[in-house]
């Protein structure tokens, strides 16, 4: 009897165990969709054509809109095409403008009667798009482009504002915004008749936005000093914030692509771009990061963003390579671009990559009444692969060949 309950038992355990072994799942593995055997500056756009199948979707958008982000997105895009050749990355850009731009030239939602300067960044890739196509629609949007910069609104020296709502001021931001364009177009159709007025607005930052002490630049200046954020003597906004310092790095390197070793504001804007990136080396952090506030270290509430750091990363590359800055100034682009991937980047098991701790939007006034503090840089809030951080990303890691 004893012998039959044992034998009945372990005929139970058998089962069972059997029973489990069919229940369990195999182990899958998550196939993985980008490879990570690419460089970094196809991973990221994979994403973003992932995420994004037209380009104008790029953050968030649920119809064109003409936009300085997706022209940053855009520019990163074509680098990407003429380093690689493919055709997808040339389609993106060209999709983004076909949506954007109409048959006669006009673009999509815009208003030359605002005045507002992030409106040109958008046409730095237009010079590609119609020398790769002659689509005369590309032409009249780059004119359409230049006759607002004509006419747009100036302070008494001759700086422009940074939009028609902003009266009297001009933001760091702005000078990316406007002034590779307008050097390109110079450059391009008027034999750079203006090169000279494209140095003028780096002159003028230089002059009213440059704390003397750290050679950093204020975010904005208010020739009026009757905003509220302006300081009632020097009219400047009250702290350093480092992607306002990052889209002036930017515009300095690009836009000198355009001035010939022979003009005679070429060496003043390799000045200024050598004595930025000496000061901002000095507040790079043991990371290879920069911090939202550029100066104010681990303060409570800082942290290090990525929006500014790519963008260091970029200028800080191209322009040791192309001579403008020391070489050694690549050391620093490359610390801070493994900074991003060590302690920014995170990939997806199927190989998508995101940027994290990425300001989100800053500004001065407005009806926010953005006031410039410390407390509203580091309050304000953040987004993940945020356009103002996958652009340049794209772009310092084509200059690193990463």
């Amino acid at each position: 009897m004893k012998n039959k309950v044992f034998a009945l038992f372990f005929v139970a355990v058998a089962l069972i165990s059997c029973k489990k072994e069919e229940k369990a799942p195999e182990t899958e593995k998550t196939p993985l969709v980008v490879s990570d055997t690419l460089k970094w500056s196809e991973r990221l756009a994979k994403t973003l054509i992932h995420q994004y199948p037209e380009a104008y979707q790029i953050d968030d958008r649920t119809s064109p809109k003409w936009d300085y982000v997706h022209g940053l997105i855009m520019t990163s895009f074509e680098k990407l095409y003429q380093k690689t050749h493919k055709k997808e990355y040339f389609d993106y850009v060209k999709g983004y403008a076909d949506a954007t731009i109409n048959e006669d030239g006009s673009i999509v939602g815009y208003q030359m009667e605002k005045y507002n300067i992030d409106m040109i960044e958008a046409g730095n890739s237009l010079f590609f798009l119609y020398n790769q196509t002659k689509d005369e629609r590309y032409l009249k949007a780059m004119q359409l482009l230049r006759e607002q910069l004509k006419n747009h609104p100036r302070t008494t020296e001759g700086g422009f504002w940074h939009k028609k709502v902003y009266p009297n001021q001009m933001w760091l931001d702005g000078l990316f915004m406007g002034s590779p364009f307008y050097a390109q177009y110079t450059a391009t159709f008027e034999e750079g008749a203006a090169l000279d007025d494209v140095a003028k607005q780096f002159e003028l930052i230089q002059k009213h936005l440059l704390d003397p002490k750290t050679n950093l630049l204020y975010h904005g200046w208010d020739e009026s000093k009757e905003m509220e954020w302006a300081n009632k003597e020097t009219g400047t906004s009250p702290n350093f914030w480092s992607r306002s310092l990052g889209w002036y790095a930017m515009a300095l390197v690009d836009a000198l692509d355009y001035f010939p070793e022979n003009h005679p504001k070429r060496a003043e804007l390799v000045h200024y771009l050598n004595q930025l990136a000496e000061a901002l080396v000095k507040f790079q952090d043991k990371t290879g990061l920069w911090y939202q506030v550029t100066d104010q270290g681990d303060r409570e509430g800082n942290y290090l963003e990525g929006s500014g750091s790519s963008m260091f990363a970029y200028a800080l590359a191209k322009g040791a390579n192309k001579g403008y800055l020391p070489s050694i100034y690549k050391d620093a682009a490359n610390k801070a671009f493994d900074g991003l991937i060590n302690n920014l980047v995170k990939v997806s098991p199927e190989g998508y990559v995101t940027i994290t701790q990425v300001c989100a939007v800053a500004g001065l006034g407005g009806k926010e009444k953005r006031d410039g503090s410390y407390e509203y840089y580091i309050n304000e809030k953040k987004k993940d692969n945020d356009p103002k951080a996958t652009g340049p990303f794209i772009m310092a890691a084509l200059e690193l060949n990463k």
